[in-house]
């Protein structure tokens, strides 16, 4: 099911990438902004976020209504406009295994004589990618009252997402020792589980005419489903092989990020374990020696270990919620495989 509906929304992509020259004249108004955001937009993803709208909406539609998948696509070109900005804030030169936006225009400019950035117009591609985002999702032929509560979870999206950016960026610069597990998972829930799994979900179901009740389950799936996966993605973060990750398996602990396996490992280890946690929490660079001790004290105090008893203790709770479910069987069978694949280890 979930191959079926990607296909769909690939090729709709596709189809979205000719639409926007009608729609906007975008090729005529700039060429280069055109085609910069036609070749990020159409690099290879999961589309999980769309996907799942599909099984939100499906799950409770008696039929499907045209402009779906172009509506789903909306999902797909808010994540993809909060990529643009987010590869700025972390410096990253790549993104999906090519140039990110920023690097693109960095290269054209090289040879330019200008006082401006790749970053300064990746900031406003990315504001574009926005506002097609919200005219991509107005293409459903669905009742106006479920099309205006839809969009306000997809606003809703936004704006929590970026608020989760924001408080993460300040809780960086808080003290490992004063790292709370509340803290985490807030971040954890504004900015993977709301953002990927809840929103998505609930907004495809409130297009179908889905009512609160169900809603509230398919958000209260989404957020337990997304705090695992963010879990299992630290996990693999820091024991994963850098075939598998793409990056080193030493970066998450050389740039300070605060998981739940480095807060366990900070209450569980002793105070000689803790000066070493906080001593490279501090923002000193580190050596490659050091960052290696911090994993070891990882697996050492347990935080492994709990790291995937979390996972499994937020797996079994939302396959609760969802099997209790109003959606149609075959897409509640369909997220329990989904969220057990994406949570194995």
């Amino acid at each position: 099911m979930f191959s079926k509906i990607k296909n769909r929304i690939e090729n709709e992509l596709k189809d979205y990438t000719h639409a926007i020259i009608n729609t906007y004249s975008l090729n005529k108004l700039s060429p280069l902004l055109f085609n910069k955001i036609k070749e990020f937009i159409s690099r290879d993803g999961k589309r999980v976020r769309p996907i799942l709208f599909c099984i939100g909406y499906l799950g409770f539609a008696k039929k499907e209504k045209k402009g779906l998948y172009r509506s789903a696509l909306s999902l797909e070109l808010l994540h993809d406009f909060m990529l643009v900005h987010d590869d700025i804030i972390d410096r990253s030169d790549t993104r999906r295994g090519k140039p990110s936006m920023h690097s693109l225009f960095n290269k054209y400019l090289e040879k330019k004589k200008v006082k401006f950035k790749g970053e300064d117009l990746s900031i406003i591609t990315g504001d574009v990618m926005y506002a097609m985002a919200l005219d991509a999702f107005l293409a459903i032929e669905e009742n106006f009252t479920r099309k205006e509560l839809a969009l306000k979870k997809l606003i809703s999206a936004a704006f929590y997402t970026g608020s989760g950016e924001f408080i993460e960026l300040l809780f960086e610069a808080k003290p490992i020792e004063k790292a709370t597990k509340a803290d985490i998972y807030k971040i954890y829930d504004y900015k993977t589980a709301n953002y990927t799994f809840a929103s998505p979900l609930s907004m495809g179901a409130a297009l179908a005419g889905a009512p609160k009740n169900e809603l509230d389950k398919l958000i209260d799936y989404g957020m337990n489903l997304g705090r695992a996966f963010q879990i299992k993605d630290d996990i693999i973060g820091t024991f994963g092989e850098t075939s598998q990750t793409g990056k080193s398996n030493l970066t998450d602990i050389n740039g300070g990020k605060k998981t739940i396996l480095i807060w366990y490992a900070y209450r569980k280890s002793g105070n000689r374990g803790r000066e070493k946690i906080k001593n490279v929490f501090s923002g000193k660079n580190s050596r490659k020696k050091e960052l290696l001790e911090i994993r070891n004290l990882i697996l050492e105090s347990g935080g492994l270990d709990y790291a995937k008893k979390e996972i499994n203790n937020l797996l079994k709770k939302s396959e609760g919620i969802i099997k209790s479910s109003g959606l149609r069987k075959e897409y509640r069978e369909a997220l329990v495989n989904f969220s057990r694949k994406i949570l194995s280890i």
